[in-house]
């Protein structure tokens, strides 16, 4: 009778911080700064830019939609999974195409910076480039998280400092960047955030290119033939519906309404803070005191759990955050005394980070070896897709409740209503507990 395997030894608190010193994990925190950073200068900070010109709520809601760029990654993301860069393609295929689109964004930032808003086209296509590097990026980056990570642990260490470094360029994008604004003007705060993408650039030129997935793609038929280009636009979707069956469907929905609250009212959140009368540096100020602690400790606590728990608890927590987070922006319409103000950002932000976290673990743990990048954009894409859509009609959606409510009311209304879409993600993680819970049970009987 041969010998059961011996049980794997858990990793101590010592063995995570001896991870914590990897190369790779100081990298990952870099392109995980890198990622975050565009994201608001094309959604809520970009909107804080044009209410501040007097531009309606509705054409910045409507404006907001350059953000689908995030949504329509699949596209490209096979490109990306199987296409050298020229000339940057030296580097590696990963790091190549992080380079390309990390100096695409800063040229779109500068562009902004130049065009101003006068000419509300202009510097909407301007977004739109940003959008659409910087979710080139996001393929990129989130192929080379999971493609560099040893093992399933290592993933979610990754996760961890990708999401550590995202949520401090959200910061620098959301806070910092309206306080140097309110002395020095959007245009200049718009250059100074594409000269902070530098840091992006320099972890592409020290990141190791990833060599996990090499052979897998070696083996396959190049691109440009019917057969590679079968397998890179169709093959990822096959992989993962042979790996999880007709559960895949439930995982994309879902993925899709988990953060339903976060984006939803996104466009409003800086005219709201204009509207309420709070200044640029009372914002920025609470967004610093709040956002990095919250953070810091929103990651770590949603770590644990995680590792405590399992992912799906932790999912299920993390939708409860988000919705009563967001609903307690609610609050600041009766008082936005400054106490008040930061209770409120600090729960968001806590909660915000918790379940980014975890939402990106459970993604990552669903992709297959040689479909990386674009099955994570698949996912990703789908939580993105129905938020980033609706989103458009926030704007339209204030003003018109404004007709009957008034602003404030509208507004208040709005965050309640945005806050109870964690309903259905909860329902939804429970019952995907439920089936994976059986699935195991399975499993076990059969090995028995």
């Amino acid at each position: 009778m041969s010998e059961k395997p011996a049980a794997k030894r858990k990793r101590t608190a010592m063995d995570v911080v001896r991870s914590l010193r990897q190369p790779k994990v100081a990298v990952m925190l870099a392109l995980g700064f890198s990622s975050g950073l565009p994201f608001l200068l094309t959604a809520g900070t970009f909107g804080y830019w044009l209410r501040d010109e007097g531009t309606t709520l509705k054409a910045i809601g409507f404006i907001s939609w350059v953000g689908m760029a995030y949504v329509l990654k699949p596209i490209w993301a096979p490109i990306v999974d199987r296409v050298d860069v020229p000339i940057f393609g030296r580097l590696g295929r990963r790091r190549g195409w992080m380079l390309l689109s990390q100096l695409v964004v800063a040229f779109g930032l500068i562009a902004m910076a130049v065009s101003g808003p006068a000419d509300l086209t202009k510097i909407g296509a301007f977004a739109l480039l940003v959008a659409l590097a910087s979710a080139t990026q996001d393929i990129v980056v989130d192929a080379w998280r999971i493609e560099a990570s040893s093992d399933p642990e290592e993933i979610g260490l990754l996760a961890s400092a990708y999401s550590m470094g995202y949520r401090v360029a959200i910061i620098v994008a959301d806070a910092a960047i309206i306080a140097y604004a309110a002395h020095l003007g959007w245009p200049q705060s718009y250059v100074a955030m594409a000269v902070l993408m530098g840091i992006g650039v320099a972890a592409s030129f020290f990141a190791m290119e990833p060599a996990k997935a090499d052979a897998v793609m070696q083996a396959k038929a190049p691109l440009w033939t019917p057969r590679g280009f079968f397998d890179a636009v169709v093959g990822p979707f096959i992989d993962f519906f042979a790996t999880h069956k007709t559960l895949g469907f439930l995982m994309l929905a879902a993925i899709a309404a988990y953060r339903l609250p976060d984006y939803l009212m996104g466009p409003m959140y800086n005219p709201y803070y204009h509207d309420l009368g709070l200044t640029k540096d009372t914002v920025a100020v609470v967004r610093a005191a709040t956002g990095l602690p919250g953070a810091f400790i929103g990651i770590a606590v949603s770590g644990l759990c995680a590792v405590r728990f399992g992912l799906f608890p932790t999912l299920i927590v993390g939708s409860v955050l988000q919705g009563v987070g967001t609903a307690a922006f609610a609050l600041l319409t009766l008082s936005h005394d400054i106490p008040i103000f930061t209770a409120v950002m600090a729960l968001d932000n806590f909660a915000q980070a918790f379940a980014g976290v975890a939402l990106v673990a459970y993604m990552s743990s669903l992709t297959g070896l040689g479909y990386t990048a674009t099955q994570y954009a698949l996912l990703s894409s789908t939580y993105a897709f129905l938020g980033k859509f609706l989103k458009g009609f926030s704007g339209a959606a204030v003003d018109g409740l404004a007709q009957t409510q008034g602003l404030m009311g509208a507004y208040a209304t709005s965050w309640i209503v945005t806050g109870l879409t964690a309903i259905p993600p909860i329902l939804l993680f429970l019952l995907l507990a439920r089936y994976q819970r059986r699935r195991d049970e399975a499993a076990a009987t059969v090995a028995d």
